[in-house]
């Protein structure tokens, strides 16, 4: 195998193996993560703006979901020390990089983009003998900024989005606009699965409609948040007909509204918002 095969068969294939069997709406099939309590105050907190409640609050949303009080309390303790909460004066909230992750996560709801005119962004990895840790942040910084790598040291996508590059970038790699020479849609299809994402994304929309016990909504909402974070977030022009990106957000808001109004009552004592 060579090294652009190789390069790409390592992202898509978690995308595709996700979809290889059959698409039922059942937890098993859809890979939905079993709710516990730790899940529970943390995708409460994510979804919460901003993202800090007293702890009888979150003991009420893990009382809807039938996780007992105490069990809340003990993931708390532990989540505080393992360094995604912070605690002050019977209140929970999020650490730096949890808010991080909310802020994508935010962002991946409504992303910024701008009028594509066709080029792509090009980062060449130039700086040597990095470490591990240097190395590992640079992927992370790119995964998160959505660019594809098209091969060893190359990453690219096309220039349609609105963000900061963070410094990691800056300290390894040099940076260009360009442009295939080729068809720039058979290139967004080598870098990203689009078609193992579209299919996911189908299956999360019926489970949406599916949904009907305030667990499996939740379960669920969770899992749409989890896939919206890997949507290339491509221009039109490079993406399959029927793509379902803008309807799954779309469904996604409108859940999510049902959702925080059931939930409103558990997360104040008075039921405001």
């Amino acid at each position: 195998m060579d090294d652009d095969t190789s390069v790409r068969a390592s992202i898509r294939g978690p995308v595709r193996d996700s979809v290889r069997a059959p698409v039922r709406d059942d937890a098993r099939h859809l890979g939905l993560r079993p709710l516990t309590a730790r899940s529970i105050v943390l995708s409460t907190l994510l979804g919460h703006h901003p993202p800090r409640l007293p702890a009888r609050a979150l003991v009420r949303v893990g009382e809807l979901f039938g996780i007992a009080e105490g069990t809340v309390r003990v993931a708390l303790s532990r989540m505080v020390a393992a360094g995604d909460l912070q605690q002050d004066d019977g209140t929970y909230g999020l650490t730096a990089r949890l808010l991080e992750r909310q802020a994508r996560q935010d962002e991946s709801r409504t992303p910024r983009t701008r009028r594509w005119t066709g080029g792509w962004e090009i980062a060449v990895v130039t700086a040597e003998a990095r470490p591990a840790a240097e190395r590992t942040a640079l992927r992370q910084a790119m995964a998160e900024l959505r660019l594809a790598e098209l091969r060893e040291g190359t990453w690219l996508r096309p220039g349609n989005l609105e963000r900061t590059r963070p410094p990691v970038i800056a300290r390894q790699c040099t940076l260009f606009t360009g442009a295939p020479d080729g068809d720039p849609a058979e290139l967004a299809r080598g870098l990203w699965d689009l078609d193992g994402w579209a299919a996911r994304a189908g299956a999360l929309l019926a489970a949406l409609s599916d949904a009907t016990s305030p667990a499996g909504r939740f379960t669920v909402s969770a899992a749409v948040l989890r896939h919206l974070l890997a949507d290339p977030l491509l221009p039109d022009a490079l993406l399959p007909p029927d793509w379902p990106g803008t309807e799954l957000r779309r469904r996604y808001d409108s859940f999510e509204a049902e959702l925080r109004e059931l939930l409103r009552q558990y997360v104040t004592p008075d039921g405001a918002a």
